[in-house]
């Protein structure tokens, strides 16, 4: 099912599906109790772009702290359940917008009655998740092991089971660290519902190899048409994995908004220090209210106006001093001191 045509679920003041926009997720990773450093965390995960966020909720302690975390967050709150149901009904009675459970994991139908039930009276969604891991013995036997079949069936037959029930305010979630296995999945998935997909490859790794994973596992995904919100999992700081979701939405033309910037990868005519010079423009453009504007970092003043005339504006370094290129045209040279001065005050001062 392409996200056009998946249904519309609503997530606190959010929707995902019916063709809305790829929503961006992350997960705290401070203890949720401790109300000061999550809602901290929140915030910064707020002020990089991050559109949901998911908490564990492990105990008591940690379901109350949702509603005092609610009322400082300006961002739906989904609460992570593993094996206690009584946890998801406590986080939803503090205010969870949405809550997060393998009904293979919380034990006994009737406490999976319990918690659906008290999903219904409130309307809160409930994300569906399966991972690889989890997957059933009985369905390890079926497939020979670990398969995208197994992993679709083991999701299919959770949410049959909630639907048994009676509820459909439904997101599923299956995921993988084997990213062709998980594509495979996401593929059988959406020919068979048309519940809304949250996509991720889960324990994809470092910042660095997880990027790599996350992007090509995700980039396939979301360009075949699946997937309604996504989540970059990534063992680091959980702010990078909301930079990488969105620069990889940007760039499969799925977001649009923000600064995009473009460098060459130097060679033997680099005369300055390209890198940190297209770093801190990196940085220095993430505060800058722009949206749909380019920017080429270049590091020679011979090939670089030429190159970056696809950016609507660009700098090229030389020796001494550097180039401000518009459109591929040089318009000012200036001390290579002051490159990365002048163009942000033509960014500040931008105007088509």
């Amino acid at each position: 099912m392409h996200r056009e045509h998946t249904r519309k679920i609503q997530i606190g003041d959010r929707v995902i599906g019916g063709g809305s926009p790829v929503l961006i997720q992350s997960m705290t990773n401070t203890r949720t109790e401790d109300v000061e450093a999550t809602v901290a965390q929140i915030l910064r995960l707020e002020e990089a772009g991050c559109d949901i966020v998911r908490c564990t909720v492990p105990n008591r302690e940690a379901a109350e702290a949702v509603k005092k975390i609610k009322e400082r967050i300006h961002i739906p709150l989904v609460a992570d359940i593993h094996f206690d149901y009584k946890m998801a009904i406590a986080a939803m009675e503090n205010g969870a917008d949405k809550i997060r459970i393998n009904p293979g994991n919380i034990g006994a139908q009737e406490n999976v009655a319990a918690v659906v039930n008290a999903a219904k009276e409130r309307n809160i969604p409930i994300r569906v998740g399966v991972n690889s891991g989890s997957l059933e013995k009985d369905l390890l036997e079926k497939y020979g092991g670990v398969t995208a079949e197994g992993i679709v069936e083991s999701a299919l037959d959770k949410v049959r089971m909630i639907e048994e029930l009676g509820y459909e305010n439904l997101v599923i979630s299956i995921k993988s660290s084997d990213v062709l296995m998980c594509v495979k999945a996401h593929e059988l998935l959406a020919q068979r519902t048309d519940y809304p997909l949250h996509v991720g490859i889960t324990e994809s790794g470092t910042l660095w190899s997880g990027n790599i994973k996350s992007s090509v596992g995700l980039g396939i995904i979301l360009h075949e048409g699946i997937g309604d919100t996504i989540r970059v999992s990534l063992t680091g700081d959980p702010v990078e994995e909301i930079r990488t979701a969105k620069l990889l939405l940007r760039t499969l033309g799925l977001r649009k908004g923000g600064i995009e910037v473009v460098s060459c990868p130097t060679c033997g005519r680099t005369k300055i220090d390209l890198i940190g010079l297209a770093n801190q423009v990196e940085k220095m453009v993430a505060d800058i209210p722009l949206d749909g504007v380019k920017v080429a970092v270049m590091g020679c003043a011979v090939n670089g106006p030429g190159e970056a005339k696809e950016a609507d504006i660009g700098i090229a370094g030389g020796v001494g001093e550097g180039l401000l290129i518009k459109k591929g045209q040089i318009v000012k040279k200036v001390p290579e001191s002051e490159l990365l001065n002048v163009l942000r005050e033509e960014l500040l001062n931008w105007k088509e």
